[in-house]
This record gives C-alpha cells, structure tokens and sequence, in this order.
C-alpha cells in the first residue's frame, strides 16, 4: 500500500473543516497535560506540526510516505521519513491523528503499540484516533469525483468485512494528453475492547476513551484514546 498517489490529491479534497476540529482536539490534550515534546506518528503535510510549533512546542513528524515528508521539507518542518520503531529519542508524548492507528493492520498493532511504549518517557502519553463502525460503515465509505482543470480524481470506498478499500484514480493532463495513476489504500476496523486488549499488553495505562462526532452529529464516528506510559 503507498499513500504517495494520496498525498498528491489531499489538497483537492474538502476536509479542511475537519482536520482544523481534530487538530484543536488534540492540541488542547498537549497543551492541558503540558507536553513539551511531541512525536506525530503518521505526519502527513504537517498541519499539525505547525500548530505545535505556533505554540512553541518541540516536535518531530514522522510518517513512511516520501512524498508527505517532502512537503513538510518544503514548509521547513521537523520531520522524518522513518519508521516508529527505528528511532532513538524519547518523547513525553506521541500523537496518531486522523486514522492513523486504522492503516495498521491487526496483527502488527502488538508491535507498534510497543515501540510507542518504548519511545515515550516515564509518564509520557500515547494520543490517538481511530474510526468507529459507524465511522466506516455510515461516513467513510461510497465515491466521490472531483472535476479540475486539467485533473479528474475519483474515489470509490468500500467498507467489507471490517475493511475499508479506497481506490483512487487520478487523470492528470500533461503535454495534451491525461495520464492515468490507480492507486488502493486499506484501512481497518479495531474495536475498542481489541485496541484495549493491545493496549494493556503493551503497558499502557488508558485514562480516556472519548466518543467524538467529527462528520455528523447522531453518533460518534471516532474515538480518540488517551493513554499513559
């Protein structure tokens, strides 16, 4: 699975709104447990490294996609294209934003909820987010065509057998002809007792599992875990 072809066509999506809502979600956690050093797990662009550095909070940004960590360069932000799990430092928190913890499938969650154990200081806190069924099954799945002018992006999303499969298609116009890019991006569902059991055997202590409503009002559609090392 690459999400390199995902990055290029991000910005054309309409998901400002709910990106700055989780940010300031999970920015208000950072600052009220007065963290000071913060690992984003799963970087992306970098939106939300900006936020911590207008706050003046240290952080590095990691993420396994080339093409995010070259936009983040290119804002000059902290941020590495590396694996959890290959780093040295320690924080006193991590944060997973934004499904992050969902692209992990099942039977490497035991190691990743590990290596973040491990890359926390004594006291230090794992934040993350993660879709619930409703998520999946109600919000994330179905297409989606965007129209530019010399770009046509279609995304068709089908949640079975607890797995969202998103396929992209991208028509790009170059040289007065459209070039055709595919690429599928997998996400999966982990219920709540499954990433609790996980969780615990990784040491953690969990302190809060908060319903959040982030694309409709009538259930919640993520959960957001706050967790302590």
């Amino acid at each position: 699975m690459s999400l390199d072809l995902y990055a290029r066509i991000e910005p054309y999506l309409d998901f400002q709104e709910e990106v700055y809502t989780l940010h300031n979600a999970f920015l208000e956690q950072v600052i009220t447990k007065d963290r000071t050093n913060v690992l984003d797990l799963g970087c992306g662009q970098g939106d939300f490294l900006k936020n911590l550095e207008l706050n003046e909070i240290q952080y590095l940004g990691i993420d396994l996609s080339n093409e995010q960590i070259a936009i983040c360069k290119e804002k000059d932000l902290n941020a590495q294209c590396i694996n959890l799990c290959d780093l040295e430092e320690q924080f006193d928190c991590i944060t997973a934003i934004f499904d992050v913890i969902n692209y992990i499938p099942s039977k490497d969650l035991d190691q990743l909820f590990q290596c973040a154990y491990d890359r926390l200081e004594e006291g230090g806190y794992f934040i993350f987010d993660v879709n619930s069924y409703f998520g999946f099954d109600e919000i994330a799945q179905g297409t989606l065509s965007i129209d530019l002018d010399e770009k046509f992006i279609n995304i068709d999303a089908i949640f079975e057998k607890n797995i969202l499969t998103t396929q992209i298609t991208l028509f790009e116009k170059k040289n007065d002809l459209y070039e055709k890019e595919q690429s599928s991006i997998s996400q999966y569902f982990h219920s709540k007792e499954f990433l609790t059991k996980y969780l615990k055997k990784a040491k953690f202590k969990i302190e809060q599992i908060k319903d959040f409503y982030l694309h409709n009002d009538q259930e919640p559609d993520k959960l957001i875990f706050i967790c302590k090392k």
